[in-house]
């Protein structure tokens, strides 16, 4: 399954000078497969596209950022409704 994820933090908490953005996040979880990583820096706001099948692989990709970052996750898909 398909996800669209922003991920968000304030300026204080901006990992810019400090491990960079992909401090927030790992790249490596077990499970997930990043389709897309975009930034909007001056929004400090990441944007991901992510493809997994497991709610706890989804979490274990966040966590690095869980006490900085604010996450909206949506399941996306390529398919029209039926």
């Amino acid at each position: 399954m398909l996800f669209h994820i922003k991920q968000s933090h304030q300026p204080a908490d901006c990992p810019y000078g400090k491990g960079g953005s992909k401090s927030l996040f790992d790249e490596n979880a077990p499970g997930v497969k990043v389709h897309g990583y975009y930034l909007a820096f001056p929004q400090h706001t990441t944007f991901f596209v992510v493809e997994t099948d497991d709610a706890e692989n989804l979490q274990a990709f966040l966590r690095p950022g869980v006490s900085k970052c604010v996450a909206e996750i949506t399941p996306v898909t390529d398919r029209p409704a039926r």
